[in-house]
């Protein structure tokens, strides 16, 4: 959320900051800019469907164009995501479709892949399933670990998330007919974007 406040969103205004922990470090930043803040806290709620109900009603207060999960760790249900369909994004540490879930990093070494990432995408009521917006590659070097290898990817979901917010707001992004995704003016070639390469002396 940082990130994306910092790199600016032109013709864009963040209506609200919201989060289900009245600790997360977010909305502290949030409030330091000036912006509107909330807390919905799961843990008020019994059922998963109506912690559901009350983050939407919480949201829709601010009549948003376009919802940003970021760093939000919850799994939310099909009617909530269903409300937002085209204007829901996400952002996850890995290529999806590899490892959606949790562990990401942890698994991907695990499984010895040579290149890991991060994927900005469109939430659909199937976890990470939805349609890319753009991904982000980093190489998986020797002697990585999780620490390692996630502070390479958490570098690039800096970068590319602020880019998918600002192709949603200038109109630019469209999901097709098969599920893809358009983004008008960008080569899809494009989607995929490669780290710098990196010094492995």
């Amino acid at each position: 959320m940082e990130a994306i406040v910092r790199a600016g969103v032109p013709g864009g205004r963040i209506a609200a900051v919201i989060s289900n922990r009245a600790d997360a470090a977010g909305l502290a930043f949030a409030a330091e800019q000036g912006m509107n803040t909330a807390v919905v806290a799961h843990a008020d709620y019994a059922e998963r469907a109506r912690f559901d109900a009350a983050l939407q009603a919480a949201i829709d207060v601010h009549a948003p164009d376009l919802v940003v999960l970021a760093g939000f760790m919850r799994v939310l249900g099909e009617n909530f995501v269903r409300h937002y369909a085209g204007r829901l994004l996400n952002i996850h540490p890995s290529l999806l479709p590899s490892f959606p879930g949790l562990h990401t990093h942890r698994r991907a070494l695990a499984a010895g892949v040579r290149v890991h990432g991060a994927t900005v995408h469109f939430v659909t009521p199937e976890l990470d399933g939805g349609p890319v917006v753009i991904q982000a590659v980093v190489p998986v070097l020797p002697g990585d670990d999780e620490d390692s290898l996630a502070a390479r990817v958490l570098a690039e979901e800096h970068r590319i998330y602020p880019q998918a917010v600002r192709w949603f707001v200038e109109g630019r992004l469209s999901i097709t007919g098969n599920a893809g995704i358009s983004v008008a003016g960008v080569h899809p070639g494009r989607f995929v974007l490669h780290s710098p390469p990196l010094d492995t002396e």
